[in-house]
């Protein structure tokens, strides 16, 4: 199925929701829709699935204008933060409603089915209120699964469980979009989610579309600051910098050697991804030195927060690490791995990839 949004927005009132964007998904692939809170997303997926009408613009499908059809009279499956299942049916009904609806045969198949991949197929029999928050999304995701829409769309659908919870979850929704039976649209907030899906990735900033492109495309080659700030968590350093003789000059810092192109402005804004910070010098590095103001572990990494004469600056180092608050430091960077934008924050040179761009 190919959706495609032609030229749409939304006002509320004198208030811009979505300013005027177009959006063609790829079809049978999962898209996110990445942004922070208030980005737009919600409204977004509200028009793709004939809950809200854009106020400009058209919703087509598959060529044919559905603008202002409403919801019922589409096949679209949604899933949202919050799970919403029937209270009163037990979880086998619940999965099954769809497809009872358009009177499929042999319904409990594929209910078991959807129900053994999202290891649910033990809590068929219980009704939504025996289980818990993490299976009861499970029931709705199934039941999304089992209808076969052409388009699903989700609606940040784990934010609302525990960190094991949702790795689980993506998981084994990642497995299931592989089959290309829908077109996915997975609104979510974390830029690390989106990496883990995969596919493609639609950026949202303000209700604007920034960027829109295959996720590791968009991720690694951001075209502009406010896309970079989007697909980086924890943020992307950003470094106030200088055109020079050799390349860059960081303000109140060491040069780096990067080739800029001919019509590059004076000034420059340097953007290092966390990830790109070591404590450990490589042949080419540039030392940031510095103290430390702040050292914390997440998961099985160490975020450390750096006060240099650039200014603060965030590494993530891989793995545990003791740092006194206060204590001297020193950071290496590759110019190899620095980002240049210019004074309008439009990318100007990105890092090069492993075995190319």
């Amino acid at each position: 199925m190919q959706l495609a949004l032609e030229s749409i927005s939304k006002k509320a009132g004198a208030e811009d929701w979505l300013h005027a964007m177009s959006l063609a998904p790829q079809p049978g692939a999962v898209t996110v829709l990445l942004g922070a809170t208030q980005a737009g997303k919600t409204s977004l997926l509200r028009i793709m699935a004939g809950l809200d009408a854009p106020t400009q613009g058209r919703v087509m499908v598959d060529g044919v204008d559905v603008t202002g059809v409403p919801v019922r009279k589409r096949n679209v499956s949604m899933v949202y933060q919050q799970f919403i299942n029937y209270p009163s049916l037990k979880v086998a009904d619940n999965i099954a409603s769809p497809l009872k609806l358009r009177g499929e045969k042999n319904i409990m198949d594929r209910v078991r089915e959807i129900a053994a991949k999202l290891r649910i197929e033990p809590f068929l029999d219980r009704l939504p209120a025996e289980l818990s928050g993490g299976q009861q999304q499970r029931v709705a995701l199934a039941r999304a699964l089992a209808k076969r829409a052409p388009l699903m769309l989700l609606d940040e659908p784990l934010v609302n469980l525990d960190y094991k919870l949702r790795e689980e979850l993506r998981d084994e929704l990642t497995q299931l979009f592989e089959t290309g039976e829908s077109t996915v649209i997975y609104a979510t907030t974390e830029p690390g989610e989106a990496l883990l899906l995969g596919g493609y990735t639609a950026v949202l900033d303000a209700g604007e579309l920034l960027q829109y492109g295959p996720t590791a495309e968009v991720f690694h080659a951001p075209k502009s600051l406010r896309v970079a700030r989007a697909f980086s968590d924890p943020p992307m350093n950003l470094i106030p910098a200088e055109a020079a003789s050799i390349g860059v000059k960081l303000d109140a810092g060491p040069q780096l050697s990067i080739p800029l192109p001919a019509a590059a402005s004076k000034a420059l804004m340097i953007g290092v991804r966390a990830g790109s910070l070591r404590v450990r010098a490589r042949d080419g590095d540039v030392a940031l030195p510095g103290r430390v103001e702040l050292a914390e572990i997440s998961g099985s990494d160490t975020f450390v927060h750096v006060e240099t004469p650039v200014g603060e600056v965030v590494a993530q180092l891989t793995g545990v690490h003791d740092f006194a608050l206060g204590a001297g430091i020193t950071l290496y960077l590759s110019p190899a791995q620095a980002y240049v934008f210019d004074a309008q924050g439009d990318l100007l040179v990105a890092p090069e990839r492993a075995g190319g761009r």
